[in-house]
């Protein structure tokens, strides 16, 4: 059993460090550095390309955690049935996260995309407001999560 949780879980705790950690990087740094550094007319375009190459890597995270905490639960646990509460929070809380990142990609970021290429820099901005607050949140569920992870088989 430790061999075969040793995969799984290392992997599953580098894609969470990977997403977790960039959504704090960019809501904690990012934003300020560019709020205080850049003009707004610049902002848009760099947030496009910096989101675009971060969520390309969320993505595989997202199926990185999805693979490595089934083959966990079912695999080395045998079912769900078989866990703790704190790992059936997680899951829980997680694919809210995975939720709420869907809609960011699809929803708001597209159309992020579409108002920076048309150079329409109000809709941008407004489209960057909507990701803030729904990055805010998940960074607050993925601290949570994190948290959980590394306390929860002590409650």
């Amino acid at each position: 059993m430790v061999l075969s949780m040793a995969v799984p879980l290392v992997l599953h705790i580098l894609a969470a460090v990977i997403w977790v950690g960039g959504m704090f990087f960019a809501y904690m740094a990012l934003r300020p550095a560019m709020g205080a550094t850049l003009d707004p007319q610049s902002r848009p375009r760099l947030w496009l390309h910096t989101l675009d190459r971060f969520f390309r890597w969320v993505w595989g995270c997202v199926a990185v955690l999805l693979v490595t905490g089934l083959w966990m639960v079912f695999g080395v646990y045998g079912g769900m049935g078989a866990t703790g509460a704190y790992v059936h929070t997680m899951l829980a809380l997680g694919l809210v996260m995975m939720a709420l990142f869907a809609h960011v990609y699809f929803a708001p970021f597209r159309r992020l995309r579409q108002a920076v290429t048309v150079r329409h820099n109000a809709d941008a901005a407004f489209q960057i407001g909507q990701i803030r607050r729904i990055v805010g949140i998940n960074l607050l569920l993925g601290l949570l999560v994190i948290s959980i992870a590394a306390a929860g088989p002590y409650f």
